[in-house]
C-alpha cells in the first residue's frame, strides 16, 4: 500500500468512527438533568437563598423546584430577578410547589412563573380526608387550575405524598384523583419513596396512566425499614436503598416523565447540603446503559 492509498483509508476509517461514535451519541438513552427540590434544603435557604443557589450549582444541579417559602417561591425577589440569580449558578427554575391560594391568586403566580418560563405549578398537599367524595372536589379544582395554567402557557401537577394510596370509603385517592381530572390539564409528580412505602408499584402506575407522571421526587428507602409509625422517616440517600434508580428513570422516561428532583427527608450523620451533594455524585455516576 503506498502512502497516498494509505492516506486515503486512513481517512475513510477515521470518517467512519466519527460517525459511529455520533450514531451512538444520539441514539443511546440520555440522563435526565439533574434536579433538586429546595424544600430538602429549606433551613440553608432560609439563611442564605442566594449562597445555597450558589452551593447547589457547583455540585452538579441544572433544575430546580422551588417551594412556597415564607419568603415566597422568588424568595423576596421579583420573579426576574430570581431567574437571573438562579441562572448565574447554572440552575434552571423549572417548577415550584405553592401555598394554598384562591383561583385568583393562582392566577397571577401563573402569569408570574410563565413570565420567565417555568413549566409547572405544582399543588404539594391536600391533607388525608374522611370521605372520597372531597377528593373528587379537588379533582375539580385540580382541573380549573390546570385550565388556568395552560392559559398562560405552563402546567399543573400534583405531588401526592403517603395517604393518597390509603383506602377511603374502599378506593384509593390516587385513583380517583387519576380518574376525575383531565389528562390535557392536570400531570402528577410522583414521589417515589411514598410510593414504594405505601405497597404500591410505581412502575405500574407509571405505565398504566402513561403520560400522565410527567415529574418525580426521588429518595430511597431503608433496606431496614424503621419501626411501625416512623416509616415516613425510613429514607435515605439515592442507591443506600432498595429503589432501583436505574430502571425507575428509564420506566419513567419510556412513559413521559421529564422531570426528575432529589429530595430527602432524613438526615443520617450529614446536613441536607451533604446529602445534597451526596445525591448528585450518585447522579453523576449512574449509568442508563
Amino acid at each position: 500500500m503506498n502512502r497516498r492509498t494509505f492516506i486515503h483509508y486512513s481517512t475513510l476509517l477515521a470518517a467512519a468512527a466519527a460517525t459511529s461514535s455520533a450514531i451512538s451519541c444520539t441514539t443511546g438513552r440520555a440522563k435526565p438533568a439533574h434536579g433538586i427540590q429546595l424544600y430538602m434544603v429549606k433551613e440553608d435557604m432560609e439563611r442564605d437563598p442566594i449562597g445555597t443557589l450558589e452551593k447547589l450549582g457547583a455540585m452538579g444541579y441544572t433544575q430546580i423546584e422551588s417551594y412556597g417559602s415564607d419568603k415566597g417561591i422568588f424568595w423576596g425577589k421579583t420573579n426576574t430577578e430570581f431567574k437571573k440569580i438562579a441562572s448565574g449558578y447554572g440552575l434552571n427554575l423549572v417548577s415550584t410547589h405553592y401555598n394554598p391560594c384562591t383561583l385568583a391568586e393562582f392566577d397571577k403566580l401563573a402569569a408570574d412563573a410563565a413570565q420567565i418560563g417555568m413549566k409547572y405549578l405544582v399543588c404539594p398537599w391536600l391533607g388525608p380526608q374522611e370521605s372520597i367524595e372531597t377528593f373528587k372536589t379537588f379533582a375539580d379544582d385540580f382541573n380549573k387550575r390546570g385550565a388556568i395554567c395552560k392559559k398562560h402557557g405552563l402546567r399543573f401537577g400534583y405531588h401526592p405524598h403517603d395517604y393518597p394510596y390509603k383506602p377511603v370509603d374502599g378506593q384509593l385517592p390516587i385513583d380517583v384523583l387519576l380518574a376525575g381530572t383531565d389528562q390535557d390539564l392536570v400531570d402528577f409528580q410522583m414521589d417515589v419513596y411514598y410510593t414504594v412505602t405505601e405497597g404500591a408499584d410505581p412502575y405500574a402506575y407509571i405505565t398504566k396512566h402513561k403520560g400522565r407522571f410527567k415529574l418525580a421526587h426521588m429518595r430511597d428507602v431503608l433496606k431496614q425499614r424503621l419501626p411501625a409509625g416512623s416509616q415516613e422517616e425510613s429514607a435515605c440517600d439515592l442507591g443506600e436503598g432498595i429503589i432501583d434508580f436505574k430502571k425507575f428513570i428509564k420506566v419513567g422516561q419510556d412513559n413521559g416523565m421529564q422531570y426528575f428532583f432529589v429530595e430527602q427527608s432524613r438526615f443520617f450523620h450529614e446536613t441536607p447540603l451533604q446529602s445534597a451533594q451526596k445525591n448528585a455524585a450518585y447522579l453523576k455516576r449512574l449509568s442508563l446503559a
